[in-house]
């Protein structure tokens, strides 16, 4: 219905192996110390643990990032010019939300939201972070990763591990690690983790494979190794990004293409609701459960269906009485959903603003009626953007229950757009929310030297 040639996508890389698995490796558990190094006095046994503390640097200044780790590291004050700040940024999905993991099609964007290690390259096989927030320490052993700890290093080890299957080779570091991405907001600082690892790990930067296969072996990471099967969405976007466009994928063909934004007509605001997602592993696998047993009862009189990807409205109408309603709801958000993808891409193209702000609207009532995976505050936050006079559109983003709003706001109208947020969402929900101003962004990579 929706060929990847008519959209002009770049083609897919196949991979050496299967994109998901289910088996988690086994081995020495990986270390994460909270107080001191191991081998110092104040972790050996019977000792006084040593609190942590954070590191004082600007983590929007890279230059502060590399002359803490220059002072707190022997190895890059050893070899100064091996030191290395790499780059990942957070994304913001345009529109597409749901519809990723029934081979649809999504439009997120790369963000100018960062996270940043700051790494000095070991000999010895060891990687060993530092959190600048918090002081925290973690560390593994490249030859023994081991199991998931169910920490933040996870996404690290996970990335080391899935770099040895897919016969990348990896290398230890020693980093220091600063974000300016809000945790658990929607914004994926999970994939720019990983994404920024798996160039810390590797020599030269990125292990000299093609940028949609480095997302791949981060998606897998994260399905096998740290738990969480996502879809190849937020990898994708912030490995593939560019600056000043948003990136269209197709899900089911891994094919993709740039989408210009018309960044002379429009900004980017994210608002923060301050009410982190809420979206369960359960309610999650339900919403995915009901999508695929509509796919099957339209399976019964064709078999070319494989996904709701290849389903029209007017195919779904016809099974309506074999679906019960909640059912029949998921499955319309998505069908339609895909479709509201396209229509806006075409309109970016044609810098029609009004048909984007209707999609937007479209989508969060879509998400909100019909896959019910909006919340008081979301529906609050985009409230309040829709009354403020110079906003295009705005939308929840993410997986939902929490998290962000985007918005399309008209250039000169931020200002306007974060005074009304600031001021009327405490009062309306008693949270605190923040409001960001952000640029499509180009996909991880490393920061030059000043």
């Amino acid at each position: 219905m929706y060929g990847a040639a008519r959209l002009r996508l770049h083609r897919a890389p196949g991979l050496p192996y299967a994109p998901r698995v289910t088996n988690t490796p086994r081995g020495t558990s990986a270390e994460t110390s909270r107080h001191g190094l191991p081998g110092d006095p104040d972790s050996s046994p019977g000792a006084r643990p040593r609190r942590p503390a954070p590191i004082a640097i600007d983590p929007a200044d890279p230059g502060t990032l590399l002359r803490a780790l220059l002072e707190m590291e022997p190895l890059a004050r050893a070899d100064p010019g091996a030191v290395r700040v790499v780059r990942a940024p957070g994304r913001v999905n345009l529109i597409g939300e749901h519809t990723d993991y029934n081979e649809g099609f999504v439009l997120p964007a790369a963000i100018d939201l960062e996270l940043r290690i700051a790494l000095a390259p070991a000999r010895d096989g060891r990687v060993e972070i530092v959190l600048a927030e918090t002081g925290e320490r973690a560390a593994f052993d490249l030859d023994a990763i081991g199991p998931r700890r169910g920490t933040w290093i996870d996404y690290v080890a996970g990335t080391a591990w899935a770099l040895r299957e897919a016969g990348v080779p990896a290398r230890g570091f020693r980093g220091l690690l600063a974000s300016t991405i809000p945790v658990s907001a929607g914004l994926s600082s999970s994939a720019a983790l990983e994404l920024a690892s798996a160039w810390a790990l590797t020599e030269p930067a990125g292990g000299a494979v093609d940028r949609l296969t480095l997302a791949r072996i981060c998606q897998r990471a994260e399905n096998a190794y740290v738990g969480v099967n996502c879809g190849l969405m937020d990898q994708a976007a912030e490995s593939l990004g560019q600056a000043g466009s948003a990136v269209l994928l197709d899900c089911r063909t891994l094919d993709w293409r740039p989408v210009p934004l018309p960044l002379d007509r429009c900004r980017l605001v994210v608002c923060d609701t301050g009410s982190p997602r809420r979206l369960s592993t359960s309610q999650y696998n339900a919403r995915r459960a009901q999508c695929e047993a509509a796919v099957a009862e339209l399976r019964t009189t064709d078999p070319s269906i494989r996904a709701l990807r290849d389903v029209t409205p007017g195919m779904l109408e016809s099974i309506r009485g074999r679906l019960d309603d909640e059912t029949f709801r998921r499955c319309e958000h998505v069908v339609r959903e895909d479709q509201r993808v396209l229509d806006t891409v075409a309109a970016l193209a044609a810098a029609d603003l009004a048909t984007v702000g209707r999609c937007f609207a479209e989508s969060h009532a879509s998400l909100r009626d019909l896959y019910e995976v909006s919340s008081p505050e979301l529906d609050a936050m985009v409230d309040i953007a829709l009354d403020t006079p110079g906003v295009i559109g705005s939308r929840m983003t993410g997986a939902g229950f929490g998290g962000c709003t985007v918005s399309l706001v008209e250039p000169g109208a931020e200002a306007r757009l974060r005074d009304a947020v600031l001021d009327q969402y405490p009062r309306r929900t008693g949270l605190t929310p923040r409001v960001f101003l952000v640029e499509a962004s180009d996909g991880v990579g490393l920061i030059a030297p000043a």
